[in-house]
C-alpha cells in the first residue's frame, strides 16, 4: 500500500520538483497540491492523505497555522514540514503545533522520501542540524540541567516528572490548578523548552521525578 501525500508550497516550480521526487518512489502517491494553508486544509478534506508535506511561509493561511488546525482536525495525520526556516521559533512552533517531522529545504530526495515514509509510520523525523537542536533542547546540552528555579518551581517540576497531573500536583501541594499551571509555565520559560514533555525529559535527566 502506498503512502498518500498532499504537498503544500506557494512556489509552483518547487512543488513541481518535489512532486517529481515523490512520484519517483513506488511507495508514495501524491494525491493533492496546495499553494497556501487554506487550500491545504481543503485538500486534506478532499483527498484524505496519510501525510502532509508543507512549507511554513504561505499566503492566506500560513503553513504553521495550517499545521495547528490539521492537528486538531486530524490528530492521526502525519505532518512533515519542509522549509527554509531553521530558527528555533519556527522549529519548536511547528513541533508544538503538531508536526511530526521537520526538514530544511536542500534535503536530498532520499532523505525526503525516507522522512515521508517514517512520518507515515508514526515516527518523528528531524533533518541534520535541526535534529541536533531538538536533542539539545531535550537534554539541556546548551544550558545547565536546571537553571535557577525557585524551590516551589522545582517541587512542581519534580511532581510533573513523577507523572502527576496538574490536579494531583495542586492537591499534593495545596495550591489551585491555576497556580500550578503558572508555575509550569515559568518552568518551561526558564528551561527554554517547548512543552511539558521536554521539561519532564530535562527533569528526569537531572534526577527528578522519583518522588
Amino acid at each position: 500500500m502506498t503512502v498518500r501525500v498532499v504537498l503544500a508550497d506557494d512556489h509552483p516550480m518547487y512543488r513541481f520538483g518535489l512532486r517529481a521526487v515523490l512520484d519517483a518512489s513506488p511507495e508514495v502517491e501524491v494525491v493533492g497540491e496546495a499553494a497556501d494553508g487554506a487550500e491545504l486544509l481543503a485538500q486534506v478534506e478532499r483527498c484524505t492523505p496519510d501525510v502532509v508535506l508543507t512549507d511554513l511561509s504561505m499566503p492566506r493561511l500560513s503553513g504553521a497555522a495550517a499545521v495547528d488546525e490539521l492537528s486538531r482536525r486530524h490528530p492521526e495525520l502525519g505532518v512533515l514540514v519542509l522549509t527554509m526556516h531553521e530558527d528555533d521559533a519556527s522549529l519548536f512552533g511547528a513541533l508544538r503545533a503538531g508536526a511530526r517531522g521537520y526538514l530544511l529545504k536542500g534535503a536530498d530526495r532520499e532523505e525526503i522520501v525516507r522522512a515521508v515514509l517514517a512520518v507515515a509510520g508514526g515516527d518523528a523525523v528531524y533533518g541534520g542540524a535541526v535534529a541536533r537542536r531538538v536533542v539539545d533542547a531535550l537534554t539541556g546540552a546548551r544550558a545547565p540541567a536546571l537553571p535557577e528555579l525557585t524551590d516551589r518551581e522545582r517541587e512542581v517540576l519534580d511532581l510533573l516528572a513523577a507523572g502527576l497531573s496538574t490536579g494531583r500536583i495542586a492537591a499534593r501541594l495545596g495550591l489551585s490548578d491555576k497556580t500550578v499551571r503558572n508555575h509550569v509555565s515559568a518552568v518551561l520559560t526558564k528551561l527554554q523548552v517547548p512543552d511539558r514533555s521536554a521539561a519532564v525529559t530535562r527533569a528526569r535527566a537531572a534526577g527528578l521525578g522519583r518522588t
